[in-house]
């Protein structure tokens, strides 16, 4: 933070400076459940999207990133369009988003970066979030989180176009460190689960792919709708009324409905299906682990939810595959998956700390073989968990 401060001074003339914190997130269980109001896992890492801010009383945003070229400027009574490809949309977005319900007047001068390889790890919630608490402090607008929560998702399904639940904004917003956060994406209900005293010590492990594209551009949405579908025949096999396609979530079809009906399923409506209720049940089960302590069991849990995310859901590309096997021929790695929706970005998992330098070497010797093009891109980097997201002052204290 203090290398950001210090080229915020460089730009811009402030003397009101103030700066936010907005952690990268995983999800260890839960993966593609949010957008069918499913019941996801969450956590955030010390790694994060941070942003050196000061409030502008002419209404001008002026955005700029040390991650992207451009600069981002626009004036808060102007309704941005958005741009595709283009960082910017999000604090575009941001603006729109707390517009429906407050007036902003103030504008923001401000520098953004983040520490980690973009993709997979929802930098796209965490700069959302950082965004969003700057326009609110500077305006002197108060929210909660859960209506954070819903400014954040606001951004990107309304105003980006993506067709994805709350899972990301809820992690990055309400997550504890040391603790696992389980998200009711039907009812927002959420609870922090401590993990058990007889935890061993871990780590996180991100191995960047070398690829990050915009979700937009991906299957990301045809997914979505595929899950619909499943969920459209699993009501018509079982004599119920049709719910409008867009408005159809897999959570409100019973799992015993599933079971009775599934073989009945064409084969990748049936997958869809099968990841969806299968992966909740890992959820719940995932949860009980955690809070015995039993981190061998949550483990494995991860990483069937990898084989479901890549051969159920049919999400993953060659590289994150290649990553993910490799991560599981390593000892010292509990569990592992893809991070987000799959498409591009990393592969996370849950290690212990002692394997750390025999885990990153083997997997620099083995991935740039598969994958030669990306040998000068890819990343293996170790964090821990944290506190979600937090305004912070020039000296790193939480206010």
């Amino acid at each position: 933070m203090s290398e950001l401060i210090k080229k915020f001074k460089e730009i811009y003339d402030d003397s009101d400076i103030r700066a936010v914190r907005s952690p990268l997130r995983i999800c260890p269980l839960g993966a593609h459940s949010d957008h069918q109001a499913g019941r996801v896992t969450g956590m955030t890492l010390d790694s994060s999207v941070d942003m050196v801010y000061s409030p502008t009383e002419d209404g001008y945003i002026r955005v700029q990133s040390l991650d992207f070229p451009d600069k981002e400027l626009f004036h808060i009574s102007h309704e941005s369009e958005y741009i595709p490809g283009f960082w910017g949309n999000y604090i575009r977005g941001a603006v729109l988003s707390l517009q429906q319900d407050h007036v902003l007047k103030k504008g923001l001068n401000a520098i953004v970066s983040g520490k980690l390889p973009i993709g997979g790890l929802s930098s796209s919630a965490a700069v959302t979030t950082a965004y969003l608490m700057a326009l609110c402090d500077v305006n002197d607008i108060s929210v909660s989180k859960l209506d954070l929560i819903q400014y954040s998702h606001w951004v990107e399904t309304k105003f980006i176009g993506l067709k994805n639940g709350i899972l990301d904004q809820s992690a990055n917003i309400l997550s504890m460190d040391n603790q696992l956060m389980i998200m009711d994406c039907k009812t927002n209900e959420f609870n922090m689960v401590h993990k058990g005293a007889s935890m061993p010590e871990f780590e996180v492990v991100v191995v960047y792919s070398g690829i990050s594209k915009d979700l937009i551009s991906t299957d990301f949405n045809s997914r979505v709708d595929e899950v619909r579908v499943a969920g459209w025949l699993l009501q018509e096999l079982s004599g119920q009324d049709l719910t409008p396609l867009n408005q159809l979530q897999l959570r409100d079809i019973p799992v015993e409905v599933y079971e009775q009906y599934k073989d009945q399923l064409p084969e990748r409506f049936r997958k869809r299906a099968a990841h969806y209720y299968t992966e909740q049940a890992r959820v719940a089960k995932g949860a009980e682990f955690w809070e015995q302590g039993d981190l061998e069991s949550f483990g494995q849990l991860m990483f069937e939810s990898g084989e479901s995310s890549f051969y159920q859901y049919e999400s993953g590309i060659p590289e994150m595959q290649t990553i993910y096997y490799l991560l599981r021929k390593c000892k010292g790695v509990y569990g592992a998956r893809p991070s987000g929706a799959g498409y591009r970005g990393a592969v996370i998992g849950l290690v212990d700390p002692a394997y750390k330098e025999a885990i990153k070497a083997f997997i620099d010797s083995e991935y740039p073989k598969h994958h030669p093009e990306y040998k000068d891109v890819y990343a293996v980097n170790f964090c821990k968990t944290a506190d979600g997201a937090s305004l912070v002052d020039d000296l790193g204290m939480v206010r």
